[in-house]
């Protein structure tokens, strides 16, 4: 499975970053051994200020939100780039540690961030930022009147699922199992996109997805909450990776995306509150 890669613009015009990504980034900085402070310095130039790319793997349904970060990043710091890798969790976790380069990486769940910890890629201790939960996407006016996750088990539905190693997919069988359901999608998807994208495509009739995704699809679809999702939310933890070119750099993004501006974005986006 290859993660899609998006390329943010980069802009001239400056923008100040806010005192809580300030706040935080300091906090990195000064959590940074001095191998790592050395290496950093390459990341500055003579005036100081950031520069170089960033390359974030990050899981699937955070695309829209990060793009809207790197895309401010750029903007407050000319010279830098953010380039994206999204995708499911798992396959960017076993990615990185089959040693594609990456500067940091921010999971759909501490399970697959623990795949990369576990082999010693993680420069420091990741943190979670944001958490998510579950919400059945439907075609567009509800046309098969679907109001909780046992109606997904109706016959002549057709449902899609995220694979089962993919955090939505490990969240939607927890929901399952925590209201007694068995359910046999017409398809296991490799991330939570293409899950959506089957309802969006009218290839399927439903699907269980995150509710941010249902949110950034807007009319294509309809969200359907429903009460087990509360007992598979999911956490987000971010963190460096070792061998970033740009430790700086990297760890100024992470700070954006754990300041008020940053969360003010991702809550936007229908996240919930680490």
């Amino acid at each position: 499975m290859t993660p899609s890669v998006r390329r943010t613009h980069r802009t001239r015009r400056t923008l100040q970053v806010a005192g809580a990504g300030a706040a935080a980034l300091l906090a990195l900085s000064a959590c940074s051994g001095s191998d790592a402070s050395a290496k950093s310095s390459s990341s500055k130039g003579t005036s100081g200020k950031l520069s170089g790319e960033v390359t974030v793997f990050a899981a699937a349904s955070l695309k829209e939100s990060f793009t809207t970060l790197g895309e401010e990043f750029e903007k407050a710091h000319p010279g830098t780039t953010v380039t994206f890798s999204f995708g499911g969790s798992d396959a960017l976790a076993a990615s990185i540690t089959g040693g594609a380069p990456a500067d940091v990486f921010a999971s759909a769940s501490p399970k697959t961030m623990k795949v990369v910890t576990d082999a010693g890629d993680a420069a420091g201790t990741p943190a979670t930022f944001v958490r998510n939960q579950l919400e059945i996407a439907t075609l567009p006016g509800n046309p098969d009147k679907i109001a909780s996750l046992k109606d997904l088990t109706r016959s002549g539905l057709k449902v899609v699922l995220c694979d089962k190693a993919v955090p939505c997919g490990a969240a939607a069988q927890k929901a399952l199992d925590a209201g007694g359901l068995e359910l046999t999608p017409v398809s296991y998807e490799e991330d939570v996109k293409s899950a959506l994208n089957k309802v969006v495509l009218k290839e399927a009739d439903a699907a269980v997805v995150y509710r941010t995704d249902v949110r950034a699809a807007g009319d294509k679809v309809e969200g359907v909450d429903f009460p087990e999702s509360a007992d598979a939310v999911n956490d987000y933890p971010i963190t460096l990776l070792k061998g970033a070119q740009h430790i700086d750099t990297a760890e100024a993004f992470i700070a954006l995306v754990r300041s008020a501006e940053g969360r003010k974005v991702l809550t936007g986006a229908g996240f919930l509150e680490p």
